[in-house]
């Protein structure tokens, strides 16, 4: 074979490998955090349990997910994992050093995620609060969340694999409150040069269904509208149940049909504020018409301009007999993965 020929050869071999990464990006499923990836996956739900227990015990007041939890999510075609975790347990002492166990507890993780290629986002499971004490109070000031997330940045650095999810419904402050610091904390994120994806959850419980209604002196449609990533790589999470009141806790769904305005409008919001998605959380029962309602939900997602992912909520080995779980229950899938494989 003479030369000119084997490099027409490695030039084809190398165009047709472009074209390939370039389609599977396009298609929504590229591995890990990459800029292509449509994140679809679960919470794998314990470490942040216990949140009166601190630091407490691991493996008896908390649990971290195990790699055949990752094994299994991997298999049935989730791409993503969002793991809560607790601010004071990682953290000790606000604006101190991350504690080494703990951080090995979540580094032990990421390594189980980036074996099976999956994006594992890490979500400050906190409510806004440390200790009890909101951000931005004088006993949390803003500086403090920035801390924590900038020591996280400099150790999870592989932007390949891990996302940081900054606050997990951030209830406890206002939404204007929290919008300001989320913003802060990006630029300040970004500031040390790292690439990795953020996830910025609305104020409150982050709802769907409220998104533009006002709380005291703001709406998330109005708090958000605005909020700037200097690398384009932030989502606004959102959270959405289908139970009466939408709080996650009804073993009843309202009709599917009912959640279809509420997605319609946001969607469209998002639309208009040049904004993108993520649905971090959301689950129901396993009756009929609550899994009717998650193949509403899920439905309502698949404009991949806007929205760049979803996890359910959740899984874990302590839920038990928790009606809205997913863990696998001898060998057999929950009722409700049915549903969530159709669109995988």
């Amino acid at each position: 074979m003479s030369m000119k020929t084997t490099r027409r050869i490695k030039r084809t071999v190398c165009l047709l490998g472009t074209l390939a990464a370039a389609g599977w990006a396009a298609s929504g499923m590229a591995a890990g955090c990459e800029s292509g990836s449509v994140l679809k996956g679960v919470n794998l739900s314990g470490a942040e349990f216990n949140g009166t227990k601190l630091p407490g015990t691991l493996n008896k007041d908390y649990v971290y997910p195990s790699q055949a939890e990752f094994a299994y999510f991997s298999s049935i075609g989730m791409n993503a994992v969002r793991l809560p975790f607790r601010w004071e347990r990682i953290q000790p002492a606000l604006f101190g050093e991350l504690d080494a166990a703990e951080l090995k507890n979540i580094s032990d993780a990421v390594a189980l995620a980036k074996a099976k290629g999956m994006c594992i986002i890490l979500d400050a499971h906190n409510y806004g609060a440390y200790r009890g004490n909101v951000i931005g109070s004088e006993e949390v000031p803003v500086e403090a969340f920035i801390d924590l997330w900038m020591r996280l940045a400099a150790h999870f650095a592989d932007a390949g694999t891990v996302a940081f999810g900054l606050m997990n419904e951030p209830a406890k402050l206002p939404i204007k409150q929290w919008a300001d610091a989320a913003q802060r904390t990006i630029v300040a994120i970004r500031n040390t040069g790292a690439k990795n994806l953020l996830l910025a959850s609305g104020g409150r419980w982050s709802g769907v269904h409220d998104w533009e209604t006002t709380s005291g002196t703001a709406s998330n449609a109005a708090a958000f509208a605005n909020l700037k990533d200097p690398l384009n790589r932030t989502l606004l999470e959102v959270h959405q149940y289908a139970d009466a009141n939408y709080s996650g806790t009804g073993k009843t769904c309202v009709p599917a049909e009912k959640l279809s305005p509420m997605f319609d409008d946001i969607t469209q919001w998002a639309k208009t504020n040049k904004q993108k998605l993520f649905l971090g959380e959301f689950g129901v029962p396993s009756s009929p018409e609550c899994l009717t309602a998650l193949d509403g939900i899920l439905g309502h997602m698949q404009d991949t301009s806007v929205w760049r992912g979803w996890t359910y909520w959740a899984a874990g080995s302590w839920w038990g007999s928790y009606p809205f779980s997913i863990e696998p229950h001898n060998g057999q899938d929950a009722p409700q993965t049915a549903i969530l494989k159709k669109y995988l």
